[in-house]
């Protein structure tokens, strides 16, 4: 079975090279709507989370214990924007910290009670827009949809 191209209105040359070129933007603007649709149900609910504040949420619920540095190096970003998302969200509550005993330097950070309840409700979310993204497929359709995607990141991993 092969993948079927929609065409659209946005002037694209869908020559085989630019399909070529055009699947990582398509991955990215999927990426974009869902985490769009994602983060604006957080920020009309209770929690008006920002998508970086619900990024780092999702990070220390992933990586409990975890430090400032830790974050920042998996997220690429700068230090100094990092210990500013860090400071709001534990001024609000939903993250907690603890002094390392061995280096009292670093603090080691982990979701309150409220920053799961908020990390679940994100979750919940995600899940209705994983549905949503494949209603009208088949179980064969997804899995040969995820088996492309893992097929373009090991292309990636690679770098050859």
């Amino acid at each position: 079975m092969s993948p079927i191209i929609h065409e659209s209105n946005d002037n694209v040359n869908h020559s085989d090279e630019s399909r070529r070129d055009a699947v990582l933007e398509l991955i990215h603007t999927i990426m974009h709507q869902y985490r769009s649709q994602q983060f604006q149900a957080l920020r009309d609910g209770q929690h008006e989370l920002t998508h970086m504040e619900a990024k780092v949420l999702a990070f220390f619920g992933r990586h409990p214990g975890a430090t400032q540095s830790g974050l920042a190096r998996h997220s690429g970003r700068d230090k100094a924007q990092v210990a500013r998302l860090i400071t709001a969200l534990r001024e609000r509550g939903l993250l907690h910290g603890e002094a390392d005993p061995a280096d009292r330097r670093n603090t080691h950070l982990s979701l309150t009670e409220a920053g799961k309840a908020i990390e679940q409700a994100a979750q919940a979310e995600a899940s209705k827009l994983n549905a949503q993204a494949v209603r009208a497929m088949s179980g064969e359709q997804q899995q040969l949809l995820l088996g492309l995607l893992l097929q373009v990141k090991d292309n990636l991993d690679r770098n050859d």
